[in-house]
Order: C-alpha cells, then structure tokens, then sequence
C-alpha cells in the first residue's frame, strides 16, 4: 500500500525533533485569550535590541497538534542568528468551527504585538511558518486585510494582524470542495479537515455544501485574498504526487495547491516562491533561509 503524504510528513517532522536538543522557552503558557486553548510559548533570541519574530502554526487539520510541535531545527537555526520563535495553540475545530482556529492565530498576532515593547520583539518584522493546517491559516494572515479595529476598546483588537513574510509547508490554498476537486480529484472528500471546519457530520455533506458552509470555505481560502501588497511568501512540499491524487492524505497535501496559489500570486504580481523538495536542481531557498532573510533584511516590507 502507498505510504501518504501525511504519514511522511508526520514521520520526517518527528525524525528533525529527535535530532534536535530541546530548549525551554523563555516564557511558557502564555495566555492571550480567554480559552484554554489560547496559549503561546516564546523563545527570546539573544539581542541588545528588538528582535524580529516567527510564529510558530501548527499542523493537525485544525482539528489536533499542539504548539509543542514547533520544529526543533526552526527554533534553532532563527535563535542562533537573533530572530525570536513563538509557538501558539489555537481552538480546534470541534471547539470552534472556522472562523475560530484561523481568528485564533490572528488574534496570537495581534497579543504579541501588544507585547512587543515589553518582551523586545520588532512589531515590524513579524513572520509565520504554518504546517498543512497551520500553513493555511499563516497564508490567510499574509494575503487577508488587516483585522486591526483602532477604535476598538480592546488593546488586542487595535493591533496588526499583518505578517511581514510567510512561510506555508504543505498547506492548503483553497477550501472550496469544487474548486479543489479539480485540481486534486475526489480523494480529497475522504479526508475530514474540510467537513469538521464548518461542522459537517458527514464527509460528503460538502460535496453540496450549505449556503453558510460556501461563504466560510471562500472567505478561508487564501488564494481568494492575494493582491499585490502582499507579503513575500514561500511554499514548499515534499513532492509531486500525481493525478488525481491516490488517497486523502495525498490529496489534501498535494503540491497543486501551490502550483494554483503561485499562478494567481504571478498574476497579482505578489512575491510567492514554490519549492517542490524532490525536484532536481530547485533553486528556492529553504524556508527557513526564506523566512531569515525577509524578517532581517536593512528594508523590510510592513504593512501595518
């Protein structure tokens, strides 16, 4: 039987962390809304001054994962070269359908941004690495209007919800069930991420979903939300699978929803980088040489 794109994904995620020494966070369970579930740990980079941030989305189709899945060897390599990490827990989808994780994470956002003189953190220079799920919310972040209310009586909800530059390993563009059966064929139904995002109890619910269910899976599509503005983006997958994708691991990983994001990023005339990682020769950066150089960079793109 073939192994599935998810079952490697996990497998290689695991095998970096058991490579990797552990480092405890320099403050742990911080809370930055009132669930259980919004929590956040950081890891202070070693600096005089401000430091820029990535933010840590993890995996789990919305549904599992947890900030202790941040990427050992991501944590350490920004460390080492002055860039702060922060890791954050987000309400799944059997807490909260969407908007609720994807909210969640801007919201994570917009707390560390409050807390930005405080904890020495550049707001200016605040980027996102996203696994499948997490990468889907971190795309939406990048290419979404600013979420920021300033008239509103919460501190949080004044701050930006922009990131500067964004990373999405394996991360789904698109929501809508018939937009993404094209690209990827009908194995996609079999994996639950996108029935439990809205609330159906039956995977093939969506095949012909509610008027709702329609709206939410557009608004949560990142490929709707690019504009020229934007922040740089990279997108990387292990591989190509092909077509129609074998399974529903394959399907709702594929690297299709890449190859889409990054013809309608070249359109927009948005910066999006597409790394396929078993493709010979492939000159896109690292992600996290990707995210290093935009987040350090003498001229830095805000958007605030």
């Amino acid at each position: 039987m073939k192994t599935s794109l998810a079952l490697l994904l996990i497998g290689a995620l695991a095998a970096i962390a058991q490579t990797e020494i552990k480092v405890e966070p320099t403050l742990r369970d911080i809370s930055y809304g009132p669930h259980e579930r919004h929590k956040l740990d950081l890891w202070r980079a070693k600096s005089d001054g401000a430091t820029p941030l990535v933010i840590f989305i993890h995996g789990g189709g919305w549904h599992g994962g947890d900030k202790s899945d941040v990427l050992p060897k991501l944590r350490s390599f920004m460390l080492a070269r002055g860039v702060s990490v922060a890791s954050i827990n987000y309400r799944y989808t059997s807490m909260a359908t969407l908007p609720g994780p994807v909210h969640d994470a801007a919201r994570a956002v917009q707390f560390l941004r409050t807390k930005a003189a405080e904890w020495k953190l550049n707001p200016a220079r605040f980027g996102a690495y996203g696994v499948s799920a997490g990468g889907c919310s971190t795309l939406w972040l990048a290419y979404h209007d600013d979420l920021a209310e300033p008239s509103s009586a919460d501190p949080i909800a004044r701050q930006s919800s922009r990131l500067q530059a964004a990373v999405g390993i394996s991360p789904q563009t698109s929501l809508e069930p018939e937009v993404i059966v094209g690209w990827v064929g009908d194995q996609v139904f079999k994996h639950p991420m996108i029935a439990r995002a809205v609330g159906a109890k039956k995977l093939d619910e969506v095949r012909t979903p509610r008027a709702e269910w329609t709206k939410l899976l557009r608004e949560f599509s990142p490929i709707h939300h690019v504009t020229r503005d934007d922040p740089p983006v990279l997108l990387s997958y292990p591989r190509s699978d092909p077509l129609p994708a074998a399974n529903a691991g394959s399907a709702i990983h594929h690297a299709m929803f890449g190859v889409k994001l990054k013809e309608k990023a070249d359109a927009a005339g948005a910066p999006c980088v597409l790394r396929i990682e078993d493709q010979a020769g492939n000159p896109a950066p690292k992600p996290e040489e990707f995210l290093l150089e935009r987040l350090t960079a003498s001229q830095p793109r805000p958007k605030l």
